[in-house]
């Protein structure tokens, strides 16, 4: 009978420093199927008011312990058709916490291919091996010259005593303390060193800083550990990682040692042997692989902070926009959007060809922004983006012009919603289209790229794309269920982020929504083919329906908490109609009046605030931004200039600024603040306005050093 390895939730709540009662309701919610938003938003009661992060946390690390168990269960029965399993080893099985330490357990069992000690081990020596690594008073020629057998293909003491040290250095390289001291040796003392590959320094020259560069692994950077791999990739750099080796040798000489001797002379150089040719190279593997994917989460978290802002970025709301994609060579291509973003007029213009096409364009612009009604203009910020700003704003239009990031628009205009949306429309102008409603909701729109292509982040192309993949999606899930979504007009790639809902739901969805007309209530998502009880309690809540046959519909208010928002509305004697959107309600009602055994006080305080702001929106207001007019390229600048800017990108090591000239320039986090600084997020983020000093430029690698230290003295 197999033992079961169960998930152990206090070595959960060790791990992730959160109360084991948190951690084993948030596990019963998460086993009964139920969605981190939902849990974050409806369950506060349940688990004593986690967040997503906490939630995410404790998911992921009941995940690690379960992929734990499952190999143990794998080792266990491997061990035991083996015929080695006995009941300390089951003891040591079922105590082991980390996947690498149930490795070295199982690794002397492990089958094996050809080695050197196999070998040894065919020719009859383990024999000696077994007497020399017993450190005996011995003679180890005499003892080497029984086991000379020219059959066998051992022809001499040297060859004898060479393979019995084959044999001992297999034997150091799979024990599990020797194993594990090397191991904590190089997370204690290893240094990571780089070297230029010779005749590669110009090749390389992006990697210049790591030509020759040495640090402790305990002090990795994640951006510098990606740089180097990516240098070793590219066939730039040489890598390697290791303890100082006298200090590796002295701890295992502690280990295995026993005495002075020829014996031991012998055990001292199969050590040697072991640590240079078995020990270090598979540590080294181990380590290297566990930095790089400790510095892969870290980059992946960087990229999902970033994302986050950029998805929660201001909305202009509903506006008519005429969204242009700037472009020299085949024109810049205009969409005329209106106010849910439905396309009125689709043209191509030409202001960055001379006087006669700037004017055609002139009369053009201006008789569509009447045609239309149009309230903002929605520029690229690509390549003409800064020259057509200019044309616009030249002609006085009495509408505002603003610069918007075309990142990945480009990426979409080819992509099969793309192509679904707009099957009649050239890439380019679906380009346009999106442009524009990125102004109008940012994350309704950026929702329908592949958010790696957004273009922010650190290193993303380096790290692990299923995982990179798989966290954008929690994050724009997240963001998602935060703002909440209009069920009767989300396209189906945004309702595929709600909670609960997959793919093939918001299809349904759609489909239903074109078959059978708006959703008069939220009850009638019941309808669709495929939600069931379990589906409906986890979506309903994130979705709205604005002007419903039940006002609540437009909240986020759960269904499930409808008649205890209607008894508040009796209790202060108002219709539940006229109470939603009053702006006093928190002096009418007291929360602790509906506390119960069922309902928390969370869960009353959350009904409050959405009775008097319902389905608010978390995202700030929208302001629009501009560049200093006079600012068009990098010669426009000069050390010591202060200008105005926008944040693009947040990395480890600094933020990223576009200055208006179509080569943002970098704060290094050095430079952000007079005060120390953990994290450049605690300073600044995606799209915040920043002021910033000029203190580099290099026109030979397009570089711009900025500074905030002089703005933001602590």
């Amino acid at each position: 009978m197999h033992p079961t390895f169960e998930i152990d939730l206090s070595l959960v709540s060790r791990f992730v420093q959160i109360k084991q009662q948190q951690v084993e309701a948030t596990a019963r919610l998460l086993a009964d199927g139920c969605t981190l938003p939902f849990i974050a938003r409806y369950r506060k009661e349940v688990t004593g008011g986690l967040d997503e992060i906490d939630i995410g946390k404790i998911q992921e690390e009941i995940g690690l312990q379960d992929r734990l168990n499952n190999r143990k269960l794998s080792v266990y029965k491997s061990l035991c058709d083996i015929g080695v399993m006995t009941r300390p080893l089951k003891d040591l099985i079922i105590s082991i916490d980390t996947l690498a330490r149930l490795e070295d357990v199982y690794l002397p069992y492990k089958p094996v291919r050809r080695t050197r000690a196999s070998i040894a081990k065919g020719k009859g020596l383990e024999p000696l091996a077994k007497l020399v690594w017993a450190q005996g008073n011995i003679s180890v020629e005499l003892a080497a010259l029984q086991y000379i057998n020219v059959e066998l293909e051992v022809e001499s003491v040297k060859e004898a005593l060479s393979g019995a040290r084959d044999i001992m250095a297999e034997w150091i390289s799979v024990n599990a303390t020797a194993r594990n001291l090397i191991r904590d040796l190089y997370w204690s003392d290893g240094v990571i060193s780089s070297r230029v590959i010779r005749e590669k320094d110009e090749a390389g020259s992006k990697y210049r800083d790591y030509f020759a560069w040495d640090e402790r692994v305990s002090n990795l950077a994640s951006h510098r550990v990606l740089a180097v791999f990516r240098g070793e990739k590219e066939r730039c750099l040489t890598v390697s990682i290791a303890p100082p080796i006298n200090l590796s040798l002295d701890h295992l000489y502690k280990i295995f040692v026993k005495r002075d001797g020829e014996a031991t002379d012998q055990v001292k150089e199969a050590i040697q042997d072991a640590y240079k040719r078995l020990l270090r190279p598979s540590i080294e593997t181990e380590v290297r692989k566990s930095i790089k994917l400790s510095a892969e989460k870290i980059s992946i978290e960087v990229f999902a902070k970033n994302v986050e802002q950029l998805l929660l970025s201001p909305p202009l709301g509903n506006k008519r926009i005429m969204a242009i994609d700037p472009g020299f060579r085949t024109g810049c291509k205009l969409a005329c959007l209106g106010e849910q973003g439905q396309v009125l007029f689709v043209d191509t213009i030409y202001p960055l060809f001379g006087v006669e096409k700037a004017s055609e364009a002139s009369t053009r612009v201006i008789s569509l922004i009447a045609r239309y009604g149009i309230d903002a203009i929605a520029v690229g910020n690509g390549t003409g983006g800064r020259e057509t700003e200019g044309f616009l704003k030249n002609l006085d239009l009495m509408v505002p012009v603003i610069s918007v990031n075309e990142s990945g628009a480009s990426v979409y205009s080819a992509s099969l919603v793309a192509r679904s949306e707009f099957p009649d429309l050239d890439i380019t102008l679906r380009s346009a289209i999106s442009i524009g409603r990125r102004l109008l909701d940012p994350l309704s729109e950026l929702v329908k790229l592949d958010p790696r292509s957004i273009g922010v982040g650190q290193y993303q192309h380096e790290v692990d794309q299923k995982n990179l993949s798989e966290r954008l999606s929690e994050v724009v899930g997240s963001c998602v269920n935060r703002v909440g979504v209009e069920l009767n007009s989300a396209s189906q790639v945004l309702l595929s982020y709600v909670s609960g809902i997959n793919k093939s739901l918001a299809k349904d969805i759609v489909n239903h929504r074109e078959k059978h007309g708006p959703f008069l209530s939220r009850k009638e998502l019941k309808l669709v083919t495929g939600i069931g009880a379990k589906t409906f309690e986890q979506c309903v809540g994130f979705l709205r329906i604005k002007d419903g046959t039940n006002p609540l519909d437009a909240s986020a208010v759960h269904p499930e908490s409808y008649e205890l928002a209607s008894q508040m509305a009796d209790d202060v004697g108002i219709p539940l109609s006229s109470l939603i959107g009053t702006s006093n309600i928190k002096r009418l009602i007291d929360p602790q009046k509906y506390v119960s055994h069922s309902i928390g006080l969370s869960t009353v305080i959350d009904i409050i605030n959405e009775l008097e702001q319902p389905g608010r929106d978390p995202r700030q207001s929208f302001q629009a931004y501009r560049f200093d007019s006079n600012i068009n390229q990098l010669s426009d600048l000069s050390v010591g200039m202060r200008l105005d800017g926008v944040v693009t990108n947040v990395t480890n090591f600094g933020a990223f600024v576009d200055i208006g000239v179509h080569q943002d320039g970098l704060v290094h986090i050095s430079e952000l603040s007079e005060g120390f600084v953990a994290s450049p997020f605690d300073v600044v983020h995606p799209g915040q306005e920043v002021r910033v000093d000029i203190i580099g430029l290099d026109s030979l690698r397009n570089r711009i050093s900025l500074s905030m230290k002089t703005i933001n003295l602590s």
